[in-house]
């Protein structure tokens, strides 16, 4: 049974035939069993309402065996495209041009997302992301070198100027 909130709702009737409790052996105990994501929900006024009949009326009587079918209900699963982060990576860092690439293979992932081909999507997401992480790694590597070096050349000119003023030599 599944509740209003889309819970999974067991139910076992267990029979108390005689010597486990009753006297006529026609009683019977029912237990419910709830699980879900939403456990800690209170039950809405249809789950106790069925739970007040279960407990009413009793579970049934029949000895047949209760059989049960599953059916299980794919819902749309969601592929990420990764459009954003290549969208940084090609105006923020588009070191070799990886994060463009990455920008149109999550255009390709897209593109097949909306036709319905789930596994061309997964595939084109995949080399996205992994497009995307070596453009950031090299930019982060490469901005970081060109920042260090650029540290460095403004320290040995400045150096160089502190000399030659130094030296009188006449430059400045």
């Amino acid at each position: 049974m599944v509740t209003a909130e889309g819970r999974l709702a067991i139910t076992r009737t267990m029979r108390a035939g005689p010597g486990r409790g009753d006297v006529c052996g026609k009683l019977s105990r029912v237990q419910t069993f709830v699980s879900g994501a939403h456990t800690g929900v209170p039950p809405t006024y249809e789950m106790l309402k069925e739970e007040h009949e279960v407990s009413v009326l009793g579970a049934p009587q029949s000895s047949a065996p209760v059989t049960t079918t599953v059916i299980n209900i794919h819902s749309e699963t969601s592929v990420p495209d990764h459009i954003v982060w290549s969208l940084f990576n090609t105006l923020f860092m588009n070191w070799c041009c990886l994060g463009f690439v990455a920008f149109a293979y999550s255009v390709k992932s897209r593109d097949r997302k909306m036709v319905g081909d789930v596994t061309g999507a997964q595939s084109y997401a995949s080399t996205a992301k992994c497009l995307n992480i070596w453009a950031l790694v090299l930019g982060l590597f490469l901005s970081t070198g060109f920042i260090v070096l650029m540290g460095f050349t403004c320290l040995t000119l400045y150096q160089i100027i502190v000399k030659a003023m130094q030296d009188g030599r006449g430059y400045f």
